[in-house]
Parts: C-alpha cells; sequence; structure tokens
C-alpha cells in the first residue's frame, strides 16, 4: 500500500471530516490499539520537543522514554521528508 491506496485515501477523507476533538478521539479509540496511540503520542512529544530545541535526541530519549532511533526518524520526518506534517501542525496555532 501506498499513500495513494484508495483505502488510505478514505481514512485521510474521514480524518478530515471529524470535527472536534471529541470526535477524534472516539474515532481513533475505536480505530487504533492502545499501544498505537501510545506510539504516535509519543512521536508528536518527541516533535515538538525537538522543534523547542532545548534538548539533544539522548535527553528527549530519555526524557520521553523512547529510543534514540525514534527521535532520530521524528526529526528526520520533522526535517527532511516532503509530507511536512509535523511541521504544519507545530506551525498552526493551538
Amino acid at each position: 500500500m501506498t499513500d495513494q491506496d484508495p483505502s488510505y485515501q478514505a481514512l485521510w477523507r474521514t480524518i478530515a471530516d471529524l470535527k472536534s476533538e471529541d470526535e477524534a478521539a472516539r474515532f481513533l479509540l475505536d480505530l487504533c490499539t492502545p499501544s498505537e496511540l501510545a506510539s504516535m503520542a509519543e512521536r508528536w512529544r518527541i516533535a515538538k520537543l525537538l522543534d523547542a530545541g532545548e534538548l539533544s535526541y539522548r535527553q528527549i530519549a530519555r526524557e520521553i522514554g523512547a529510543s534514540t532511533t525514534t527521535v532520530a526518524r521524528v526529526a528526520r520526518f520533522l526535517r527532511d521528508e516532503p509530507h511536512r506534517g509535523y511541521r504544519m501542525m507545530l506551525d498552526r496555532p493551538s
């Protein structure tokens, strides 16, 4: 599967249709396992810490309890990958 697969596109549309934090929580709690949600929350927290620029990869890994490999992967997506999803959401006003 690629991100252009119709199954992925149907998921993107469904997520885009969510109207509130409550709806997002309800949908993701049904869709994802607790482990998958924990991994996504961990990566999002890493992205925010990397963006703040105050801690090294090792410090972030230690603070969160993540591997340095995970921190490096998030950093690569934040910095190099074309999707720019982390950047888009980090730059969006809360």
